[in-house]
Order: C-alpha cells, then structure tokens, then sequence
C-alpha cells in the first residue's frame, strides 16, 4: 500500500472519524446532518486514494481495517491538530472582542484597578471588563461557580478548586491622620495602637483575621473601640477625619500617603503582619486569551508592588 502523494478533502476525514466512531454510514451521516450516500461516497474515494480498504462492511456495521486503523492514527493526529489551530484563531479573536469578569476587594479598587483597566483598554478596546466588589472570603465561590474569570484577594486559605496564578507579600500598618500623635512614629505596635480610638474591620475582611492572634494575646478588651466595619472606603474617611486609627495596607491610600494627608505605619508585632494579595482563577478552568492577557498585566503589577513594598 503506497501512501505516496496522498491528498484528501478536509470534509472526508471528519465523515471517516464519524464512521469510525459511530460504526455505522447511516449514523455518522444523521450526526453529520448528511444523506448516507455522501458519506459513502467519501470513504470510497478515500479508499481509492490509499488504495485499500479502510473497513470491513460486516452486518453490525463498520469496522476499521488494518489499513483503517493506521489511517485512523494519522487522522487524529490531523484532527488534534486542527482543533489546536482553531482555539489558536478563536484565542486571537478573544484579544479583539471579548468580556472578563472579576471580583475584586474593595482597596484595588480605588487606585490598582482603574490603573490596571486603563492600561488593559488601551491595549485591547473592544474587550469589555466587569467588576464586582466583594470580602476576600466570599470571591472564591464566585469564581468557583463560574460567576467571574479572575478574582483578587487577600490572604486566601488554599482552597482545592483554586488555582493561584500569582501571589504577594504586603505589610499591614496603622493607617492614621497627619495629626495623631502616632504621626511621626515609623513602626507601630498594635497594643499602642490601643491607647488611642480604634476603628477596627469586621470579621468579613482579610484584615480581621489578621489581627485576630493579637486580639487573643491582649490582657484586657480593646478600651478605645469606636467603630467596626468592613468599608475601608469608610474606614479612611474617618481617618482623614482625625476620629481614629484604621488598619490596612498601603492599596487605596496611595493618593493619600504621596499627597500627605495620612500616615501608614507598617506594624512591627511578630517582625511584621503580611497579607498575602493572590490572583486567583478556577482550578482547571480554560483561560480566554483575553482573561489570560489581563491577568498577566495583574500579575506584574502585584509582584512589582510586593517587591516595592518591601
């Protein structure tokens, strides 16, 4: 059997996978929405073409020959390889037209992300980005119930359906007015932190468990305790507000901090508190090249903050 110059019409090797998977020209043509003859008639003309039979027409139907079976190999192959071509060009489409969704808490969102979507907008226009805010605890079931592509964190327990495309290390500080008398320190410890009015985070943020091992180290309650929430949006309020001291990273008082209307304090309990900021995705979950494109740009911006932050 001699192979030598083989040529065949694309449509035939999907009617012969069709046969094949099917064992039958009368089923393979229903899935192909085809009369029988037309699949008949290309399994002949690629049977002449090799020059041997590809199957043996038994009663139960269909069966691959040798000669069918080698061909059958060479056809997947064929296949495999067309699939990856397209999900290549529908990938390249994905970077012209396309929707990613993220939830995201709530201090990305004043400063990183519309710096992140600005950059991502100008690259690829036509690409539309959702965003919805939210606890760092209640992102991973939005992104394990496929609700967003991406989703940005802190301090995320692993989690099995979660996959970490990327992770960095942040201080928590004492976030105060430039007019406390903190103001001036360049560390802090929480316990001093306690001699002042506290506007402490609820136990929905990252934040909260954070500071919850100091609060099972402390002698007595909080003595200053004026507010719990879980707005940072309002947290910094009431700290540009001189009514007492909040506690975060530096994301979303970046304006502050530079245009000096507050202090960030790193805390210095334990050599440091770190909150880990992660981007995450759905373990095992395809990636649109548009979602991969931008969590790429989330991804060296977070690690080059980390880095700077240090």
């Amino acid at each position: 059997m001699s192979t030598r110059g083989l040529r065949f019409h694309s449509a035939a090797i999907h009617y012969f996978d069709a046969v094949r998977r099917c064992g039958s020209i009368r089923e393979a043509a229903r899935q192909l929405n085809v009369v029988s003859s037309a699949v008949n008639r290309q399994i002949l003309k690629l049977e002449d073409e090799v020059g041997a039979p590809l199957f043996n027409r038994v009663p139960s139907g269909m069966v691959l020959t040798h000669a069918g079976e080698l061909f059958s190999r060479h056809i997947s192959l064929v296949l495999r390889d067309t699939k990856r071509l397209q999900n290549e060009l529908d990938a390249l489409k994905g970077l012209y037209k396309g929707h990613v969704e993220i939830a995201s808490v709530e201090t990305l969102a004043i400063n990183f992300l519309p710096e992140i979507i600005e950059k991502f907008q100008v690259k690829y226009p036509n690409v539309t980005v959702g965003v919805t805010i939210l606890g760092s605890k209640d992102i991973p079931n939005e992104i394990i119930e496929n609700r967003v592509d991406l989703g940005l964190a802190f301090a995320l327990p692993k989690h099995n359906d979660l996959h970490q495309i990327a992770i960095s290390h942040f201080k928590l500080g004492a976030i105060v007015s430039t007019e406390h008398p903190l103001a001036s320190q360049k560390t802090v410890s929480f316990h001093q932190c306690l001699d002042y009015d506290v506007i402490m985070p609820k136990p929905n943020l990252s934040i909260y468990q954070q500071l919850a091992p100091l609060f099972a180290g402390a002698q007595h309650a909080i003595p200053n305790f004026k507010m719990q929430t879980s707005s940072l949006e309002l947290m910094k309020q009431l700290i540009l507000r001189n009514k007492g001291i909040g506690f975060q990273t530096f994301f979303g008082l970046e304006n502050e901090i530079i245009n000096n209307r507050l202090r960030y304090i790193p805390l210095n309990d334990n050599n440091g508190i770190y909150c880990d900021l992660g981007l995450y995705a759905r373990k095992g979950h395809y990636l649109s090249t548009a979602t991969d494109a931008l969590s790429r740009l989330i991804t060296d911006e977070i690690l080059q903050r980390g880095e700077a932050g240090q």
